[in-house]
């Protein structure tokens, strides 16, 4: 393999390619997800067995994948995944507006609008949230947002276990997210009121959702995220605080979620509660109601 191209990088390209993330690969290959981590964090790299059940892996999803293929450079290997380099990093090639793994329509002015507002919403985050499966609790997840190779912003959350991973869309003034269960890929989609000022610290909108019960109820409830510090731009010690933070308690209490907030999250829907006055007919996330806010560049306004 070329020095100048550690390994981690191509393991980054090849499950970006893939639409992979590490905990996948590390079902898939009968390893734990930790040997996973350190093989992308570079601290070490596959054995000559992981490394052709890793090739052998790769080979059933791109045809043709072979040893000799982890010995190309990157832009090389880049090319062998359908990829555009681009000064020296690969970023997933453009097709109909639509990029390898997230075909959507509208990229381009996602793209676009990423470019303009991304570091608005790149930091460490802290989600609130009512749990479906035990109904009046609050739990958190802790998460991180950073723009990626591909020119979207990745988002990551996870706690209790569970970890998440996928894009946020900024579009027209909202957040689009899709997330997907590390383990059995199960997607989740949220959205959130977006913020004008240059600093987003606060975020509020819904999840859609399979509960996490015998029969994945499909649910929409209430979650604000709450920014809990900024990225120190060196991708490893960013890693390595996002992994800090999923060791945290999940469980919400009084010092962590305020009466407001509890009151906001947990509310009275339905024909009766809008009749009384005393709710919504739907369960909403309201400009008017929103807890979205920021902070401009100097932070001198908020809102």
């Amino acid at each position: 393999m070329h020095v100048s191209t550690p390994f981690s990088e191509k393991l980054d390209l090849v499950l970006k390619a893939l639409s992979m993330s590490r905990g996948r690969l590390a079902a898939d290959l009968g390893v734990d997800k930790s040997l996973v981590g350190r093989w992308a964090s570079g601290a070490v790299t596959p054995s000559a067995h992981n490394l052709e059940n890793l090739t052998k892996l790769v080979a059933t999803k791109r045809d043709g994948f072979t040893m000799l293929d982890w010995d190309r450079d990157i832009d090389g290997l880049a090319r062998v995944f359908g990829l555009e380099p681009t000064n020296g990093h690969a970023v997933l090639a453009k097709t109909n507006g639509a990029h390898v793994g997230l075909p959507l329509p509208g990229l381009d002015l996602v793209r676009m609008v990423t470019e303009r507002r991304a570091a608005t919403y790149e930091g460490f985050w802290r989600s609130t949230r009512p749990s479906i499966a035990m109904p009046g609790k609050i739990f958190h997840d802790y998460g991180m947002i950073r723009r990626g190779p591909e020119g979207l912003l990745e988002f990551k959350m996870g706690g209790s276990g569970l970890l998440f991973d996928g894009w946020m869309l900024p579009v027209e003034g909202q957040l689009f997210a899709i997330l997907f269960d590390t383990v059995g890929q199960t997607p989740v989609f949220l959205i959130f009121n977006g913020v004008s000022l240059h600093k987003a610290v606060q975020l509020d909108g819904l999840i859609l959702a399979a509960a996490l019960n015998a029969a994945r109820t499909p649910s929409a409830y209430p979650v604000v995220l709450e920014r809990l510090g900024d990225l120190s731009g060196d991708i490893e010690t960013d890693n390595a605080e996002y992994a800090e933070l999923l060791t945290r308690d999940t469980a919400a209490t009084d010092e962590t979620v305020s009466q407001a907030m509890h009151d906001h999250l947990i509310r009275d829907i339905g024909p009766g509660p809008a009749a009384a006055g005393t709710g919504e007919m739907f369960l909403l996330s309201s400009w008017a109601n929103s807890l979205s806010k920021g902070l401009s560049s100097g932070g001198h306004l908020q809102g």
